[in-house]
């Protein structure tokens, strides 16, 4: 059984929950993402911001991207995926929350993070298929 672990991209960038708008922002530009998981001090997953919580939340509310912190626009709890668990739920779950990038856990800790991409590579083409057309409904 393939799990999330043989899969997961594990070098992460994440931000600091008291990281600003700004900083996530430069980040992502620099990295080409257009999300982070959020990490408190001891790299516990406390959300995940993404591009449009930084335009929706903020800009488009006239709020200063540099004094404003990411964990004030993430909402909700983050959807993840444990590292020992099977890719074909790793799938299922992008697929039934829409997301294209999925933080992996173990424990309570970020230790890698799937992607589309990800997934792509180690699936048959009909599942990968699958997956990107629920991602996207």
């Amino acid at each position: 059984m393939t799990t999330a672990r043989d899969v997961m991209t594990t070098e992460v960038e994440m931000v600091g929950e008291d990281d600003t708008l700004a900083d996530a922002a430069r980040r992502m530009a620099d990295l080409d993402v257009g999300s982070l998981p959020i990490c408190s001090a001891d790299q516990r997953l406390v959300g995940v911001v993404t591009d449009r919580d930084i335009v929706v939340r903020a800009v488009a509310e006239g709020r200063d991207p540099s004094s404003v912190a990411v964990k004030e626009v993430a909402q909700g709890e983050a959807v993840t995926i444990g590292a020992d668990d099977s890719l074909e739920e790793a799938r299922a779950v992008m697929a039934d929350h829409q997301v294209r990038r999925l933080p992996v856990i173990d424990g309570d800790r970020v230790v890698g993070i799937i992607s589309q991409a990800d997934v792509a590579r180690a699936s048959a083409d009909a599942d990968t298929g699958e997956v990107v057309q629920r991602i996207s409904e």
